[in-house]
């Protein structure tokens, strides 16, 4: 089997301005959610505006989407979606104003898309971080950001929801009932502002802008979940241990956190915090002695506070920092198989085979049914980050997907040695050490 020859998705084709019958299906189906979590939108800088425009929004749920449709409305506009997002429903997305991306590419033809959705008038939707956060907090934004502003001269507007993450975690979907909700909708240029701005600094605006963290809101707030599974599927995001430093060995069940390779155990609150449970606040002597050395290369535990569940991740990045900055970061050969998706259609499987991230990038090869080789290598220094998705559409596990221009590969990891979270790190990571090397300037939050 050759996936070479599959017909690939039609990337180029003009965006399509939203059917006026889809219009109003649209609001209803947004509005019961919106309603339900009496989602409060703050406009700011809005008096006056109108399409067209750009608009920025973070990305923790499905919810925004939702949110976004409703502040909007009965405005049209063309929303940037990935590839997944298509199968099977290619013609109605298109026909609501879907525009497709594979994630993490450098993609030209979405320029021109995007001028086109501006010419038309209409309002053009970015999701800027291309991926639902991994613990509530701002991922890195494309350089390329400011350049856009710049070149569409329209207005530039950022919506920010808060709330979406600790509703609906990337790491357990399950809706936990947070209300209020809210989302700021922010003019942060005008089409004068823009043309007098450099570019580096529309950089900088859109960074601040894109401040935020979730749980942080919860907690100021007060607003808590009752949800008893709170804690399942948190160490997926959390999958390093603090207390003796083991990876790939944290657990998770009901409103427990915990490590299966010394024994220590976290509390999750009503308010998403982590307290560490004190009867296992001894591991057995044999346990923590196999993590010695493991603990002795990890950064240290001082002035991160894991109470919070970005603060660990955080503690989590440092490590992974440390494994590039050494040059001996590798997740070693992973037995994996890889699905395909050169189209809107379906899935295809390709075969099994190994992958491997380490200093230099990805590398997956292997062999389909038929014995033809298939192989995919994406440097570390081209790919500042990558999407991973965990337990996927709850049929293979976890997995890392791949993007070239013209196809997507969802590689599932075999085993349990292994952490696709830090694989993410990993790859934010190496981009950002090779920048260092080659003398470029890393600019907070940029990529």
């Amino acid at each position: 089997m050759d996936c070479k020859n599959f017909e690939r998705f039609d990337m180029a084709k003009p965006p399509v301005r939203t059917k006026w019958y889809l219009r109003p299906v649209t609001i209803m189906l947004s509005l019961p959610d919106v309603w339900k979590h009496r989602a409060k939108i703050t406009k700011v800088r809005t008096e006056g505006l109108k399409p067209p425009y750009v608009l920025l929004c973070n990305h923790n749920a499905f919810m925004d989407f939702k949110v976004a449709t409703k502040a909007i409305y009965p405005s049209r506009a063309n929303y940037v979606v990935a590839i997944d997002g298509f199968i099977g429903r290619e013609k109605l997305l298109r026909n609501v104003g879907c525009i497709c991306k594979r994630k993490f590419t450098n993609d030209i033809v979405l320029v021109r898309q995007l001028s086109q959705v501006i010419k038309n008038g209409d309002i053009a939707v970015i999701y800027p971080e291309a991926r639902y956060s991994l613990c509530g907090t701002t991922a890195v934004l494309p350089e390329s950001l400011g350049k856009l502003c710049k070149l569409l001269k329209v207005p530039v507007v950022t919506m920010i929801c808060h709330g979406h993450h600790v509703n609906s975690p990337f790491w357990n979907l399950h809706d936990r009932g947070i209300k209020p909700t809210e989302a700021e909708m922010t003019c942060i240029f005008t089409p004068e502002e823009l043309a007098k701005t450099p570019v580096d600094e529309i950089n900088q605006r859109i960074v601040e802008m894109f401040q935020y963290d979730d749980f942080a809101w919860q907690k100021e707030r007060g607003i808590e979940t009752k949800y008893k599974g709170h804690a399942e599927g948190l160490h997926k995001v959390l999958y390093q241990c603090p207390e003796c430093g083991t990876e790939f060995r944290m657990n998770s069940k009901g409103m427990k956190l915990f490590c299966e390779a010394c024994g220590a155990s976290w509390t999750i609150s009503p308010l998403s915090e982590l307290s560490r449970d004190a009867e296992n606040s001894a591991p057995a002597a044999e346990k923590a002695a196999a993590a010695a050395d493991a603990k002795a290369k990890l950064a240290d535990t001082a002035g991160f506070d894991f109470t919070h569940i970005p603060d660990w991740y955080e503690w989590e990045r440092a490590n992974v920092r440390a494994e590039v900055e050494a040059g001996t970061y590798s997740s070693g050969d992973l037995e994996v198989h890889v699905d395909s998706l050169p189209n809107a259609r379906k899935f295809v499987r390709l075969g099994n085979g190994t992958m491997r991230h380490d200093m230099t990038g990805f590398h997956v090869s292997g062999t389909d049914d038929e014995g033809n080789p298939f192989s995919m290598e994406i440097a570390a220094k081209t790919q500042y980050s990558v999407h991973i998705e965990y337990e996927y559409l709850g049929k293979y596990g976890d997995c890392v997907d791949l993007n070239t221009l013209e196809d997507t590969w969802y590689t599932y990891p075999h085993g349990r040695d292994f952490a696709i979270t830090k694989m993410a790190l990993a790859t934010e990571e190496l981009y950002f050490h090779y920048r260092r090397q080659d003398g470029k300037k890393c600019k907070p939050g940029l990529a």
